[in-house]
Protein backbone atom coordinates (compact mmCIF):
# COMPACT_ATOMS: atom_id res chain seq x y z
CA UNK A 1 0.00 0.00 0.00
CA UNK A 2 2.80 2.32 1.24
CA UNK A 3 4.30 1.65 -2.19
CA UNK A 4 1.81 2.30 -4.20
CA UNK A 5 0.99 5.79 -3.02
CA UNK A 6 4.80 6.77 -3.36
CA UNK A 7 5.02 5.66 -6.52
CA UNK A 8 1.36 7.56 -7.54
CA UNK A 9 2.48 10.57 -5.61
CA UNK A 10 5.88 10.76 -7.58
CA UNK A 11 4.21 10.04 -11.06
CA UNK A 12 2.46 13.33 -9.95
CA UNK A 13 4.81 15.22 -8.82
CA UNK A 14 7.18 14.09 -12.26
CA UNK A 15 4.84 13.64 -15.20
CA UNK A 16 7.66 13.85 -17.98
CA UNK A 17 9.78 11.28 -16.01
CA UNK A 18 7.33 8.43 -16.10
CA UNK A 19 5.58 9.31 -19.70
CA UNK A 20 9.01 8.57 -20.72
CA UNK A 21 9.98 5.84 -18.86
CA UNK A 22 6.02 4.33 -19.82
CA UNK A 23 7.81 4.80 -23.44
CA UNK A 24 10.93 2.90 -22.58
CA UNK A 25 8.96 0.05 -20.91
CA UNK A 26 6.83 0.00 -24.14
CA UNK A 27 9.84 -0.21 -26.45
CA UNK A 28 11.37 -4.01 -24.58
CA UNK A 29 7.95 -5.57 -26.22
CA UNK A 30 9.59 -4.81 -29.29
CA UNK A 31 11.38 -7.35 -31.10
CA UNK A 32 14.60 -7.22 -31.77
CA UNK A 33 14.08 -6.56 -35.76
CA UNK A 34 11.64 -4.02 -34.42
CA UNK A 35 14.47 -2.71 -31.93
CA UNK A 36 17.05 -2.35 -34.94
CA UNK A 37 14.54 -0.96 -37.35
CA UNK A 38 13.46 1.62 -34.62
CA UNK A 39 17.34 2.05 -34.27
CA UNK A 40 18.57 2.98 -38.03
CA UNK A 41 15.19 5.55 -37.93
CA UNK A 42 16.24 7.30 -35.14
CA UNK A 43 19.82 7.66 -36.17
CA UNK A 44 18.75 9.18 -39.58
CA UNK A 45 17.00 11.60 -37.89
CA UNK A 46 19.59 12.55 -35.20
CA UNK A 47 22.47 12.46 -37.68
CA UNK A 48 20.30 15.13 -40.60
CA UNK A 49 18.67 17.14 -37.50
CA UNK A 50 22.42 17.77 -35.70
CA UNK A 51 23.71 18.72 -39.14
CA UNK A 52 20.43 21.23 -39.59
CA UNK A 53 20.81 22.56 -36.23
CA UNK A 54 24.24 22.87 -34.73
CA UNK A 55 27.26 24.93 -35.99
CA UNK A 56 29.75 22.17 -34.99
CA UNK A 57 28.03 19.41 -37.44
CA UNK A 58 26.58 22.00 -40.12
CA UNK A 59 30.05 22.48 -40.76
CA UNK A 60 31.93 18.54 -40.00
CA UNK A 61 29.34 16.98 -42.25
CA UNK A 62 29.09 20.30 -45.39
CA UNK A 63 29.19 18.70 -48.30
CA UNK A 64 28.14 15.16 -47.23
CA UNK A 65 24.83 13.74 -48.79
CA UNK A 66 23.85 12.00 -45.08
CA UNK A 67 21.40 10.05 -46.80
CA UNK A 68 23.54 7.89 -48.99
CA UNK A 69 26.47 7.69 -46.92
CA UNK A 70 27.55 5.13 -44.79
CA UNK A 71 27.26 5.57 -40.81
CA UNK A 72 30.39 4.36 -40.44
CA UNK A 73 32.33 7.04 -42.52
CA UNK A 74 31.43 10.13 -40.60
CA UNK A 75 34.10 11.69 -38.39
CA UNK A 76 34.57 10.32 -34.78
CA UNK A 77 33.80 13.21 -32.10
CA UNK A 78 36.77 12.94 -29.45
CA UNK A 79 36.69 14.48 -26.13
CA UNK A 80 39.40 17.15 -27.35
CA UNK A 81 36.86 18.21 -30.18
CA UNK A 82 33.77 18.80 -27.17
CA UNK A 83 36.38 21.01 -25.26
CA UNK A 84 37.25 22.45 -28.52
CA UNK A 85 33.87 23.10 -29.84
CA UNK A 86 31.40 23.36 -26.87
CA UNK A 87 28.97 26.47 -27.80
CA UNK A 88 29.39 24.52 -31.60
CA UNK A 89 28.00 21.41 -30.02
CA UNK A 90 24.29 23.18 -28.42
CA UNK A 91 21.50 23.37 -30.83
CA UNK A 92 20.65 27.02 -32.12
CA UNK A 93 18.38 28.43 -29.83
CA UNK A 94 18.81 26.57 -26.49
CA UNK A 95 21.04 28.46 -24.80
CA UNK A 96 17.84 29.76 -22.59
CA UNK A 97 17.20 26.19 -21.13
CA UNK A 98 20.74 24.82 -21.39
CA UNK A 99 22.78 23.94 -18.14
CA UNK A 100 26.55 23.50 -17.92
CA UNK A 101 27.45 19.75 -16.35
CA UNK A 102 31.01 18.33 -15.85
CA UNK A 103 32.48 15.24 -16.08
CA UNK A 104 35.04 14.30 -13.59
CA UNK A 105 38.23 15.10 -15.21
CA UNK A 106 40.42 11.69 -14.40
CA UNK A 107 42.60 12.34 -16.81
CA UNK A 108 43.29 15.95 -15.27
CA UNK A 109 41.10 17.47 -18.24
CA UNK A 110 37.35 18.28 -17.19
CA UNK A 111 34.97 17.73 -19.44
CA UNK A 112 32.10 20.26 -19.73
CA UNK A 113 28.83 19.27 -21.76
CA UNK A 114 26.02 20.56 -21.89
CA UNK A 115 21.84 19.50 -20.75
CA UNK A 116 18.37 20.78 -19.83
CA UNK A 117 15.45 19.01 -17.32
CA UNK A 118 14.27 17.37 -20.63
CA UNK A 119 17.97 14.86 -20.69
CA UNK A 120 17.89 14.58 -17.10
CA UNK A 121 14.03 13.11 -16.50
CA UNK A 122 14.94 10.85 -19.39
CA UNK A 123 18.07 10.00 -17.89
CA UNK A 124 16.49 9.05 -14.30
CA UNK A 125 13.30 7.32 -16.43
CA UNK A 126 16.14 5.05 -17.96
CA UNK A 127 17.58 4.32 -14.76
CA UNK A 128 14.29 3.24 -13.41
CA UNK A 129 14.18 0.96 -16.29
CA UNK A 130 17.42 -0.15 -14.92
CA UNK A 131 16.65 -1.01 -11.62
CA UNK A 132 13.38 -2.80 -12.87
CA UNK A 133 15.83 -5.45 -14.51
CA UNK A 134 16.11 -6.79 -10.47
CA UNK A 135 12.80 -6.65 -10.05
CA UNK A 136 12.26 -3.17 -8.05
CA UNK A 137 9.11 -1.61 -8.74
CA UNK A 138 8.61 2.24 -8.60
CA UNK A 139 7.66 3.17 -4.61
CA UNK A 140 10.09 0.50 -3.47
CA UNK A 141 13.08 2.24 -1.45
CA UNK A 142 16.57 2.93 -2.91
CA UNK A 143 19.70 4.11 -1.25
CA UNK A 144 22.74 5.93 -3.19
CA UNK A 145 26.85 5.65 -2.26
CA UNK A 146 27.78 8.71 -4.44
CA UNK A 147 30.88 10.29 -4.43
CA UNK A 148 30.08 13.24 -6.62
CA UNK A 149 29.65 16.45 -3.99
CA UNK A 150 27.62 18.19 -7.38
CA UNK A 151 25.02 15.52 -7.11
CA UNK A 152 24.23 14.64 -3.86
CA UNK A 153 22.82 18.48 -2.89
CA UNK A 154 19.38 19.83 -3.60
CA UNK A 155 18.62 19.89 -7.54
CA UNK A 156 21.49 17.34 -8.23
CA UNK A 157 21.00 13.90 -9.71
CA UNK A 158 19.29 12.29 -6.56
CA UNK A 159 18.34 15.28 -5.19
CA UNK A 160 18.95 14.99 -1.04
CA UNK A 161 21.23 13.31 1.01
CA UNK A 162 20.22 10.97 3.76
CA UNK A 163 18.58 12.67 6.37
CA UNK A 164 17.67 16.00 4.83
CA UNK A 165 13.55 14.90 4.88
CA UNK A 166 11.58 16.95 2.55
CA UNK A 167 10.87 14.72 -0.39
CA UNK A 168 12.24 11.57 0.93
CA UNK A 169 9.12 9.69 1.82
CA UNK A 170 7.21 10.63 -1.67
CA UNK A 171 11.00 9.71 -3.47
CA UNK A 172 11.46 6.93 -1.64
CA UNK A 173 16.04 7.47 -2.03
CA UNK A 174 18.30 8.90 -0.73
CA UNK A 175 22.27 9.13 -1.04
CA UNK A 176 24.91 8.60 1.41
CA UNK A 177 27.71 11.38 0.26
CA UNK A 178 30.52 8.58 -0.16
CA UNK A 179 33.72 10.07 -0.04
CA UNK A 180 35.58 9.93 2.72
CA UNK A 181 35.89 6.08 3.94
CA UNK A 182 36.77 6.27 7.15
CA UNK A 183 35.71 3.43 9.82
CA UNK A 184 33.55 5.60 12.02
CA UNK A 185 31.33 6.41 8.33
CA UNK A 186 31.75 2.98 6.94
CA UNK A 187 30.14 1.69 10.26
CA UNK A 188 27.31 4.57 10.21
CA UNK A 189 26.95 3.41 6.32
CA UNK A 190 25.97 0.19 7.07
CA UNK A 191 23.78 0.85 9.72
CA UNK A 192 21.85 3.56 7.39
CA UNK A 193 21.43 0.15 5.51
CA UNK A 194 20.04 -1.67 8.44
CA UNK A 195 18.18 1.12 9.39
CA UNK A 196 16.58 2.48 6.06
CA UNK A 197 15.80 -1.07 4.98
CA UNK A 198 15.26 -0.30 1.08
CA UNK A 199 15.38 -2.40 -1.85
CA UNK A 200 18.29 -1.66 -3.97
CA UNK A 201 21.77 0.31 -3.48
CA UNK A 202 23.20 1.69 -5.88
CA UNK A 203 26.57 3.68 -5.81
CA UNK A 204 30.63 3.48 -7.28
CA UNK A 205 32.06 0.28 -7.33
CA UNK A 206 34.51 1.81 -4.70
CA UNK A 207 32.13 2.69 -2.21
CA UNK A 208 29.93 -0.08 -2.31
CA UNK A 209 32.65 -2.39 -1.74
CA UNK A 210 34.15 -0.38 1.44
CA UNK A 211 30.89 -0.80 2.67
CA UNK A 212 30.48 -4.53 1.66
CA UNK A 213 34.01 -5.48 3.53
CA UNK A 214 33.19 -3.96 6.88
CA UNK A 215 30.15 -5.70 6.93
CA UNK A 216 31.52 -8.65 6.31
CA UNK A 217 34.49 -8.02 9.00
CA UNK A 218 32.00 -6.50 11.60
CA UNK A 219 29.71 -9.63 10.62
CA UNK A 220 26.76 -7.06 10.30
CA UNK A 221 23.53 -8.94 9.15
CA UNK A 222 21.66 -6.92 5.96
CA UNK A 223 18.16 -6.11 5.57
CA UNK A 224 16.31 -9.11 3.68
CA UNK A 225 14.26 -6.27 1.90
CA UNK A 226 17.22 -5.61 -0.36
CA UNK A 227 16.80 -8.03 -4.00
CA UNK A 228 19.59 -5.63 -5.91
CA UNK A 229 22.91 -4.07 -5.90
CA UNK A 230 24.10 -1.35 -8.84
CA UNK A 231 27.49 -0.87 -9.20
CA UNK A 232 28.15 2.35 -11.58
CA UNK A 233 30.42 5.05 -12.83
CA UNK A 234 33.37 2.97 -12.42
CA UNK A 235 35.15 -0.35 -13.09
CA UNK A 236 33.48 -2.99 -11.16
CA UNK A 237 35.91 -6.46 -11.32
CA UNK A 238 35.06 -9.71 -10.55
CA UNK A 239 36.24 -9.65 -6.34
CA UNK A 240 34.29 -6.65 -5.85
CA UNK A 241 31.03 -8.10 -7.51
CA UNK A 242 31.52 -11.23 -4.73
CA UNK A 243 32.68 -9.09 -1.84
CA UNK A 244 29.15 -7.00 -2.28
CA UNK A 245 27.13 -10.32 -3.14
CA UNK A 246 28.61 -11.91 -0.03
CA UNK A 247 28.52 -9.35 2.45
CA UNK A 248 24.54 -8.10 0.80
CA UNK A 249 23.19 -11.23 0.19
CA UNK A 250 21.72 -10.61 -3.49
CA UNK A 251 22.89 -10.22 -6.73
CA UNK A 252 25.21 -7.29 -8.04
CA UNK A 253 23.87 -5.30 -11.59
CA UNK A 254 26.81 -3.62 -13.32
CA UNK A 255 25.35 -0.43 -15.09
CA UNK A 256 27.42 1.31 -18.03
CA UNK A 257 26.78 5.32 -18.82
CA UNK A 258 28.23 7.94 -18.43
CA UNK A 259 27.72 12.21 -17.30
CA UNK A 260 27.68 13.01 -20.77
CA UNK A 261 25.47 9.77 -22.68
CA UNK A 262 23.65 8.08 -19.77
CA UNK A 263 21.93 4.96 -19.87
CA UNK A 264 24.11 2.82 -22.25
CA UNK A 265 23.83 -0.68 -21.30
CA UNK A 266 22.97 -2.58 -17.85
CA UNK A 267 23.14 -6.28 -16.52
CA UNK A 268 20.05 -8.90 -16.69
CA UNK A 269 19.47 -10.88 -13.88
CA UNK A 270 21.22 -13.56 -15.84
CA UNK A 271 24.25 -11.37 -15.57
CA UNK A 272 24.52 -10.42 -19.48
CA UNK A 273 25.01 -7.01 -20.26
CA UNK A 274 22.09 -5.57 -22.56
CA UNK A 275 22.21 -2.53 -25.24
CA UNK A 276 19.75 0.37 -24.73
CA UNK A 277 19.29 0.49 -28.29
CA UNK A 278 16.28 2.68 -27.88
CA UNK A 279 18.71 4.90 -26.33
CA UNK A 280 21.98 4.75 -27.90
CA UNK A 281 24.08 3.24 -30.96
CA UNK A 282 27.10 2.03 -30.15
CA UNK A 283 30.13 0.88 -31.91
CA UNK A 284 33.15 -1.10 -30.73
CA UNK A 285 36.00 -0.33 -33.03
CA UNK A 286 39.91 -1.88 -33.52
CA UNK A 287 41.72 1.18 -32.35
CA UNK A 288 45.15 1.05 -30.91
CA UNK A 289 45.05 -2.28 -30.28
CA UNK A 290 41.86 -2.66 -28.41
CA UNK A 291 38.33 -2.69 -29.02
CA UNK A 292 36.99 1.39 -28.78
CA UNK A 293 33.61 1.80 -27.79
CA UNK A 294 32.32 4.69 -30.25
CA UNK A 295 28.67 6.27 -28.90
CA UNK A 296 26.08 7.42 -30.64
CA UNK A 297 23.37 9.37 -28.46
CA UNK A 298 19.69 8.78 -30.36
CA UNK A 299 18.01 10.94 -27.83
CA UNK A 300 20.12 14.15 -27.09
CA UNK A 301 19.38 16.69 -29.31
CA UNK A 302 20.36 19.59 -27.09
CA UNK A 303 23.70 18.50 -27.35
CA UNK A 304 24.30 15.48 -30.15
CA UNK A 305 26.86 13.23 -29.82
CA UNK A 306 27.83 11.43 -33.18
CA UNK A 307 30.50 8.14 -32.93
CA UNK A 308 31.70 9.81 -29.81
CA UNK A 309 34.96 8.36 -28.61
CA UNK A 310 33.85 8.16 -24.88
CA UNK A 311 37.35 6.16 -23.94
CA UNK A 312 35.94 3.18 -23.09
CA UNK A 313 36.76 -0.64 -24.51
CA UNK A 314 34.11 -3.59 -25.21
CA UNK A 315 32.67 -5.64 -27.22
CA UNK A 316 28.88 -6.14 -29.03
CA UNK A 317 28.32 -9.44 -29.06
CA UNK A 318 25.70 -11.93 -31.05
CA UNK A 319 23.25 -14.21 -29.28
CA UNK A 320 20.52 -13.60 -27.47
CA UNK A 321 19.47 -13.73 -23.89
CA UNK A 322 17.56 -16.43 -21.37
CA UNK A 323 16.25 -13.22 -19.81
CA UNK A 324 14.00 -12.69 -22.86
CA UNK A 325 15.00 -8.69 -23.74
CA UNK A 326 15.15 -8.00 -26.89
CA UNK A 327 18.16 -6.12 -26.84
CA UNK A 328 21.23 -6.77 -27.78
CA UNK A 329 24.07 -8.32 -25.68
CA UNK A 330 27.82 -6.57 -25.23
CA UNK A 331 30.88 -7.74 -22.80
CA UNK A 332 32.58 -4.26 -21.10
CA UNK A 333 36.08 -3.95 -21.44
CA UNK A 334 37.67 -3.38 -17.58
CA UNK A 335 39.40 -0.23 -19.46
CA UNK A 336 39.52 3.60 -20.40
CA UNK A 337 41.97 4.50 -22.72
CA UNK A 338 44.03 6.45 -19.99
CA UNK A 339 44.49 3.43 -18.15
CA UNK A 340 46.35 1.40 -20.82
CA UNK A 341 50.53 0.67 -19.56
CA UNK A 342 52.81 1.72 -22.47
CA UNK A 343 55.43 -0.84 -22.48
CA UNK A 344 58.45 -0.43 -25.15
CA UNK A 345 57.96 -0.28 -28.73
CA UNK A 346 54.71 0.77 -28.80
CA UNK A 347 53.37 -1.70 -26.60
CA UNK A 348 50.05 -1.23 -24.25
CA UNK A 349 48.97 -3.52 -22.07
CA UNK A 350 45.50 -3.78 -20.93
CA UNK A 351 44.78 -2.82 -17.03
CA UNK A 352 42.71 -6.58 -16.47
CA UNK A 353 46.75 -7.50 -16.30
CA UNK A 354 47.56 -5.31 -13.15
CA UNK A 355 44.72 -6.30 -11.75
CA UNK A 356 44.36 -9.50 -11.99
CA UNK A 357 47.90 -9.60 -10.38
CA UNK A 358 46.41 -8.83 -7.03
CA UNK A 359 43.37 -11.33 -6.96
CA UNK A 360 42.96 -12.76 -3.31
CA UNK A 361 45.14 -10.63 -1.00
CA UNK A 362 42.19 -10.75 0.54
CA UNK A 363 44.40 -8.12 3.09
CA UNK A 364 44.26 -5.19 0.32
CA UNK A 365 42.02 -2.62 1.74
CA UNK A 366 42.76 0.12 -1.51
CA UNK A 367 45.02 -0.47 -4.20
CA UNK A 368 46.39 1.78 -7.44
CA UNK A 369 48.96 0.87 -10.22
CA UNK A 370 50.55 4.31 -11.32
CA UNK A 371 52.73 3.91 -14.11
CA UNK A 372 55.65 6.57 -13.51
CA UNK A 373 57.83 5.98 -16.61
CA UNK A 374 58.62 3.45 -19.13
CA UNK A 375 60.52 1.56 -16.74
CA UNK A 376 58.71 1.91 -13.71
CA UNK A 377 55.22 1.36 -12.08
CA UNK A 378 54.24 2.20 -8.66
CA UNK A 379 51.80 -0.52 -6.35
CA UNK A 380 50.12 1.97 -4.12
CA UNK A 381 48.45 0.37 -1.38
CA UNK A 382 45.99 0.58 1.63
CA UNK A 383 46.39 -2.69 3.73
CA UNK A 384 47.09 -3.12 7.70
CA UNK A 385 49.52 -5.59 6.54
CA UNK A 386 52.43 -5.42 3.98
CA UNK A 387 52.80 -7.91 1.60
CA UNK A 388 56.44 -9.81 2.47
CA UNK A 389 59.32 -9.64 0.25
CA UNK A 390 58.69 -12.91 -1.16
CA UNK A 391 55.44 -11.90 -2.62
CA UNK A 392 56.69 -8.42 -3.54
CA UNK A 393 59.74 -10.09 -5.61
CA UNK A 394 57.18 -12.54 -7.46
CA UNK A 395 55.00 -9.57 -8.24
CA UNK A 396 58.18 -7.78 -10.04
CA UNK A 397 59.07 -10.87 -11.73
CA UNK A 398 55.90 -11.69 -13.19
CA UNK A 399 55.71 -8.01 -14.42
CA UNK A 400 59.13 -8.39 -15.98
CA UNK A 401 58.32 -11.22 -17.26
CA UNK A 402 55.21 -10.35 -19.22
CA UNK A 403 55.40 -6.96 -19.70
CA UNK A 404 58.91 -5.32 -19.94
CA UNK A 405 61.94 -6.49 -18.28
CA UNK A 406 63.26 -3.25 -17.29
CA UNK A 407 59.84 -1.89 -15.70
CA UNK A 408 60.79 -1.93 -12.03
CA UNK A 409 58.09 -2.15 -9.42
CA UNK A 410 57.91 0.18 -6.46
CA UNK A 411 55.52 -0.30 -3.90
CA UNK A 412 54.05 2.46 -1.55
CA UNK A 413 52.28 1.62 1.67
CA UNK A 414 49.30 4.77 2.21
CA UNK A 415 46.84 5.60 4.63
CA UNK A 416 44.11 6.41 1.93
CA UNK A 417 44.30 6.79 -1.87
CA UNK A 418 43.23 10.08 -3.70
CA UNK A 419 40.08 10.23 -5.56
CA UNK A 420 38.85 12.09 -8.65
CA UNK A 421 37.44 15.12 -8.16
CA UNK A 422 33.99 13.37 -8.92
CA UNK A 423 34.95 11.15 -5.93
CA UNK A 424 35.64 7.96 -8.24
CA UNK A 425 38.47 5.53 -7.72
CA UNK A 426 41.07 4.67 -10.35
CA UNK A 427 42.40 1.12 -9.96
CA UNK A 428 44.97 1.37 -12.95
CA UNK A 429 46.54 4.87 -14.37
CA UNK A 430 48.53 4.85 -17.48
CA UNK A 431 51.24 7.70 -18.45
CA UNK A 432 48.88 9.57 -20.06
CA UNK A 433 47.14 10.15 -17.33
CA UNK A 434 49.86 11.22 -15.12
CA UNK A 435 51.38 13.16 -17.69
CA UNK A 436 47.47 15.11 -18.30
CA UNK A 437 47.71 15.63 -14.40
Amino acid sequence: MIEGLRNRLHRRRYPVRYAQLDELLRNQSLSREQLLDKQARDLAVMVAWAAANTDYYAERFAGMDLSARDFADLPILTKDDVRKHLDALLARGARDRARLGHTGGSTGKPLAFWYDDAKHELMRAGMCRSYMMSGWRPGRKILNFWGARQDVVAGGVFGQRLGAGLDDFIAAEKTIPAWEYSEANLHAWARAIQAYRPTLLQGYASALTEVARHVLVRRMSMPRSLIGVYSTAEVLDDQQRELMRRAFGCKVFNQYGSREVPNMACECRHGNMHVFTDMVYLESRPMDGEDRLLVTSLTNRLMPFIRYDIGDSGRLLDGECACGSPFPLMAMGMCRRNDLILARGGRRIHPSYFNRLLYGFTQIRQYQWVQRGPDRIDLNLVAPQRLSEAVVADLAAHIRAEVDPDMALQVNYLEDIPRTVSGKHRFVIGMDATAAG
